[in-house]
């Protein structure tokens, strides 16, 4: 494959002085346009040998147009902080705005190979490796993202003589050092591997360009152009359809099986019971997420269920067993402007917590499924995906070393009708109710209906949903703590026998 990147392609300093006078004007043009509109976001990917001129390219794409749009991500081992989180948590942090461009050397694709190369993982690791970088670059360009992978070759002869000339010279010298002399030297085994990557991850939408890396001046203009086409053709393609509510049947109506009906709604728990119980599982559950601080754990609580289904008092009951210095409360509204110049997942993956921390999202990422897909603020095509979406993500949390719990806190609808008008009654607590609860109640039925398909498709063994009987408060809040102490310990006793097993 890489033989067509080997063919010794060159431009005069003549030529290339001409057609870059005329590339530049032209970059500069489809940014401003780009930035004007912020349709799209667009990502660039470098890959390829040492020497191949990776960054000098990135270094002109930034001096050819305004810097401003642009941002430059190099990512090398990664800092304590990046350790305790999801191996792709400083990836989604760097992923730009639309209108915005992004630069990436020694990306997502560095540590797989790196690891392939040099033994540290096998073949099946590997592939479940590049396997997840497809996913994520899906995701990005089903999203509307540009994205745009450079793979810049040198042959083996020429990679030698590229990092000689760049150890003789003194202002290049501190570039070679021995991790680039070592890689030279396992050159063909770096070859099979890169030349399954490609492979693996050359798809519609986030296609490799083999770029020949000999001749700075012929893949400068290279890589250019291709930038320059691109970012015009996506700017030319017809603008996005008007958003449209997405199609919902006429609701599965009070009488249709789901999984909210199987629940017993009728469960309740005494006042002295309830204190009692209180007690003692936030004692455990206390001493439970101390030892979880202890070694490592991080634990993310997802609290969903319908308007006024009592997500907050649960949230209040279960922070009150926690050091007020190892969690945070993530609320959940209509996502700001920076987040919608994004990935919808983009702004859960920034909160993610270090280990041994601990992170309640007060609504989540469901977001898309539920309140989007009924209100028809996502498309048919965006939700639908989106449950593909979420178990990968989550998927991730918990390879990351989480600890995942999901309620939905559920009620009857005669239950949140009396809990209305309670709030409306009593003055300290008017500000819950809004004009919009009332909307969404009219939706009783679609939201049933998508929370239904929700808790089918994402209930997975490493994050199962625990669907809680809410029209009960005090027994709501005791199921909460209760399974979040069972989850704790499950996953603890877990890791203390696989460290046991390693002994």
């Amino acid at each position: 494959m890489f033989e067509t990147a080997e063919l010794g392609r060159k431009i005069s300093r003549a030529d290339f002085k001409e057609q870059s006078a005329v590339l530049r004007t032209e970059l500069l043009k489809v940014q401003q346009e780009l930035r004007r509109e912020r349709r799209f976001q667009v990502v660039i990917v470098f890959g390829g040998v040492d020497g191949a001129g990776k960054s000098e390219t990135a270094n002109t794409l930034n001096d050819w147009m305004d810097p401003r749009g642009i941002s430059t991500h190099a990512f090398g081992i990664p800092t304590e902080d990046e350790r305790e989180r999801p191996e792709y948590w400083r990836y989604w942090r760097t992923l730009p705005p639309k209108g915005d461009i992004a630069i990436y050397l020694s990306a997502w694709y560095s540590r797989p190979l790196l690891d392939r190369v040099y033994g540290r993982s096998d073949l099946a690791g590997y592939d479940r490796d590049l396997n997840r970088i497809a996913t994520f670059e899906k995701g990005l360009v089903d999203d509307g993202t540009l994205i745009l992978k450079f793979w810049m070759h040198l042959g083996k002869r020429g990679q030698k003589k590229r990092l000689d000339a760049l150890a003789k010279d003194p202002l290049t010298r501190w570039r070679v050092t021995e991790h680039e002399k070592e890689n030279w030297k396992m050159y063909d085994q770096f070859e099979v591997a890169s030349d399954r990557l490609i492979h693996k991850t050359n798809m519609d939408g986030a296609a490799w360009r083999l770029v020949e890396g000999e001749d700075h001046n012929y893949r400068t203009l290279t890589v250019a152009k291709v930038v320059c086409e691109a970012l015009q053709a996506k700017l030319n393609a017809a603008r996005p359809a008007q958003r449209r509510p997405s199609v919902i049947s006429a609701g599965i109506g009070s009488g249709a099986v789901n999984v909210l009906n199987h629940l017993d709604m009728k469960q309740k728990l005494a006042k002295k019971e309830y204190r009692i119980q209180l007690e003692k599982y936030q004692g455990r559950l206390n001493l439970l997420t101390l030892e979880a601080r202890r070694s490592g754990l991080s634990t993310i609580f997802v609290f969903e269920g319908a308007d006024a289904a009592g997500k907050g008092g649960a949230i209040r009951r279960l922070v009150s067993a926690l050091d007020a210095y190892q969690y945070k409360v993530i609320p959940i509204a209509a996502p700001s402007d920076e987040e919608k110049a994004r990935h919808y997942l983009w702004r859960f993956w920034r909160h993610l917590p270090r280990a041994g921390r601990v992170t309640l999202f007060d609504r989540s990422w469901y977001g898309r499924v539920l309140v989007e897909r009924v209100e028809g603020f996502a498309t048919e095509s965006e939700w639908k995906r989106a449950y593909a979406e979420i178990d990968d993500f989550e998927e991730q949390l918990v390879e990351g070393g989480a600890v995942l719990i999901k309620f939905w806190i559920h009620i009857t609808k005669d239950e949140q009708l009396r809990r209305f008008k309670s709030r409306e009654n009593t003055p300290y607590k008017r500000w819950k109710i809004t004009d919009e609860d009332w909307r969404n109640r009219e939706k009783w039925e679609q939201y049933e209906e998508a929370v239904d398909e929700m808790v089918s498709r994402t209930s997975t063994g490493v994050a199962p949903w625990t669907l809680v009987e809410g029209n009960d408060k005090r027994f709501a809040r005791i199921k909460v703590l209760s399974t979040a102490c069972h989850f704790l310990e499950a996953t603890l006793k877990g890791r203390q026998k696989g460290a046991d097993g390693k002994k």
